[in-house]
């Protein structure tokens, strides 16, 4: 069993390597990169590459490390019983079963993503070690052990928002996706844009490129931004020669709202283009 990319995701040696390596060691392959790196794509594309149904766990910064594995609705069965309702007297009918839950009980293997770990609180990983090591969990309310008959393949994200733990790290495979250079960004359009024009591709990556090379630039276009620009500079109501007739002397490309996404890097695209001016 081995993840080789697909026809909609490009995917580096090094990447593969990591998927792979995860898979053998049936370890958690953690992933970190810049935003819009297609971290959460690779989830998807492994599953389907692979055969495997995903199980997608998006974390938010309330989200709760017991949520994944269930929750037990109290309030609603001491409701019940004070209406005489049919059932209230098996605690398995108020237990909401999590996505961890649902990957250990699965009658297949699953591919299991964690999106974004980084957004809850900072003890959130340590809470999950011994289920994600042992790949079971016990149940209070029934007294049940809830144990994974075939071992998800386990996909961490995270956008280095926070340090996660030590410990946490030491269970996982670990892999940084490296910001595309020109040639697989090449690739990356040419996925999503077959019958694209080369010569509007070459200036457009061009512009991108030299866009994130600015200094001081408080966040830097994305690859997921770059598919964007490309999609609304191929529209049909968008001439097609505004790259090429564009103020050379801007530092402020043509549709910006598409890559620059705050104020602050906008005036400062603003202030090398006066100044450039100054220069001229």
């Amino acid at each position: 069993m081995q993840f080789q990319g697909t026809d909609q995701y490009v995917a580096t040696e090094d990447l593969k390597m990591a998927v792979n390596a995860a898979i053998a060691l049936q370890r958690p392959l953690l992933i970190k990169g810049e935003p819009g790196t297609g971290k959460t794509l690779l989830a998807e594309q492994v599953a389907e590459s692979l055969g495997m149904p995903l199980l997608s766990w998006h974390i938010k910064s309330t989200t709760k490390a017991q949520q994944g594995l269930y929750e037990y609705d109290a309030v609603s069965r001491l409701r019940d019983s004070q209406l005489g309702a049919e059932g209230v007297e098996d605690v398995s009918n108020y237990i909401k079963k999590g996505r961890l839950w649902e990957a250990f009980s699965a009658d297949d293997q699953v591919v299991l993503l964690i999106d974004e770990i980084d957004k809850a609180d900072i003890e959130f990983p340590n809470d999950l070690l011994q289920e994600l090591d042992r790949m079971e969990f016990f149940v209070y309310e029934t007294g049940e052990t809830v144990r994974a008959e075939k071992r998800p393949i386990v996909i961490i994200t995270s956008n280095n928002e926070k340090e996660l733990p030590d410990a946490f790290l030491r269970r996982c495979f670990f892999h940084y996706i490296n910001f595309p250079d020109a040639k697989t960004m090449q690739a990356i359009v040419d996925v999503h844009f077959p019958e694209i024009k080369k010569e509007l591709v070459s200036e457009a990556l061009e512009i991108f490129f030299d866009l994130r090379k600015v200094p001081g630039m408080k966040k830097k276009p994305s690859t997921s931004e770059l598919i964007d620009w490309l999609k609304l500079l191929m529209a049909d109501d968008i001439p097609q020669d505004i790259l090429r007739n564009r103020d050379t002397k801007s530092a402020v490309p043509p549709l910006y709202g598409a890559l620059v996404k705050n104020e602050a890097d906008v005036q400062l695209l603003e202030r090398l283009a006066f100044m450039s001016r100054r220069e001229r």
